[in-house]
């Protein structure tokens, strides 16, 4: 038993000559998404004047939102060229930013956001980890929609199944395989969301900077090391020592930083009027 993968276009609709995908509209969608939900942070976060600890206010994150934009395209293809495909750098450096013929990564696309949230923070005179805490909440929106796309792409699919839901990918083996791609979506996607907004909507935790962004970097980075093991590795690298993953590599040091800042915003005396 196996389902047939869906006959879905990955063009969404076109205009003449100008074709938007599926891909981009993810990306756009995410972004406007997590950008809402930021300022409802961001504004419950504000309180009456001078009642809470300097915060990101509602202008803060409007400003931010070119910024991150810009993090998340050129860190996501960046990070891909360097840590799956530098023979693209080598051979074509000036493919390098071609980001409409594919790869991206999610951990450089979050070295990006980083970079971009030590920069702005500084230049607004605001707690970092204040906003990365708003930001790292957003985050799961647009892991879930960025993963559905890898779907319909048909991409980064996972291993041979036998497993009545394993979809028949068109790959060329006719063989099903998991859609890790929807585990993704659900795991680091919906589930992480859940578990961070429950969170930050609390005072208790709100005011302790850094405990949703640990729990973010704990979560994702545990959750994509389990799903890892379903999906299919990348075909210019294989497996790493013959048992691990890139992706498992890379979420390593993500895990240890996530305990570590929920260490550190546990014993950090909490952020009161």
């Amino acid at each position: 038993m196996a389902i047939p993968f869906p006959n879905i276009d990955p063009i969404a609709f076109s205009i003449g000559p100008f074709a938007v995908r599926w891909y981009a509209l993810s990306y756009m969608v995410g972004i406007l998404i997590g950008w809402r939900y930021a300022l409802s942070l961001a504004a419950r976060g504000q309180g009456p004047q001078g009642s809470q600890p300097q915060t990101p206010t509602v202008s803060d994150i409007d400003d931010f939102v070119t910024w991150a934009v810009l993090g998340i395209v050129l860190g996501g293809r960046i990070g891909y060229v360097m840590f799956y495909a530098p023979e693209i750098f080598l051979n074509n450096p000036q493919e390098v930013l071609m980001v409409w013929k594919g790869g991206m990564s999610f951990h450089g696309g979050m070295l990006g956001v980083l970079l971009a949230m030590i920069l702005f923070a500084r230049s607004r005179g605001i707690p970092f980890l204040r906003l990365s805490d708003i930001i790292c909440a957003c985050a799961p929106i647009g892991l879930f929609f960025g993963r559905i796309a890898n779907f319909i792409n048909g991409e980064l699919y996972g291993r041979f199944t036998d497993v009545s839901w394993g979809v028949i990918f068109p790959d060329g083996s006719g063989q099903p395989r998991h859609p890790s791609q929807l585990y993704e979506a659900a795991l680091e996607g919906l589930v992480l969301f859940i578990v961070l907004a429950f969170m930050i909507r609390r005072p208790a935790i709100r005011n302790r900077p850094g405990l949703v962004s640990g729990v973010f970097l704990l979560g994702y980075g545990a959750s994509r090391m389990f799903i890892e093991n379903f999906r299919e590795p990348d075909i210019q690298i294989g497996y790493i020592a013959g048992f691990i993953t890139m992706g498992q590599i890379l979420c390593l040091p993500m895990i240890l930083i996530g305990i570590g800042a929920i260490i550190y915003a546990r014993k950090t005396r909490p952020a009161t009027p």
